[in-house]
């Protein structure tokens, strides 16, 4: 059940981080149009900015469980089954730390920057919490998947393949 719900999550994730670089991609192709045509349009680099942390963060949880980000083996794979099961669990068990205090950051922020009517500081003084609000979506996905991986190791289950490709070196 909860396996359904988490594909469902990094899925929805994954689509918006998509939207997300879509916006960033129309932001910066309407701004090159706009300083070509001598229009002055407010907010477009800060927009595009904004897109990309957005798509940043909401694809944070379904590259991890495709395996895609870095991952260090050069210990690993020299250690027994047993110990390298230790390293593994002790990795995720840290991983998910980190991923909890960045979501509770990320959610605190957001809190704040509500609270205050904080504003970005730029000419379209856009309300912070907005593009705030996708970071914090992103890291919560990100704890979701890292607890979704402590649990599937803690069972013994395969949560993600790591293929030899990214050991290769061209």
């Amino acid at each position: 059940m909860f396996a359904k719900f988490s594909n469902k999550l990094y899925q929805a994730l994954m689509f918006g981080a998509c939207l997300a670089m879509v916006a960033a991609f129309v932001s910066i192709g309407l701004g090159v149009i706009a300083r070509e045509a001598g229009w002055n349009i407010q907010g477009l680099d800060a927009y595009a900015g904004y897109s990309i942390a957005a798509a940043l963060f909401l694809a944070l949880p379904s590259t991890l469980k495709q395996g895609d980000h870095i991952r260090v083996t050069l210990i690993s794979q020299r250690l027994s089954e047993r110990s390298r099961r230790l390293l593994e669990h002790f990795c995720l068990f840290a991983g998910t730390a980190l991923a909890g205090y960045i979501a509770y950051f990320a959610c605190r922020l957001v809190w704040i920057s509500r609270t205050t009517h904080d504003v970005s500081q730029g000419a379209d003084a856009t309300p912070l919490w907005i593009p705030q609000l996708f970071m914090a979506i992103g890291a919560l996905g990100f704890l979701v998947a890292f607890i979704d991986a402590w649990l599937h190791h803690v069972r013994r289950d395969a949560y993600y393949v790591v293929s030899d490709e990214a050991a290769r070196v061209e």
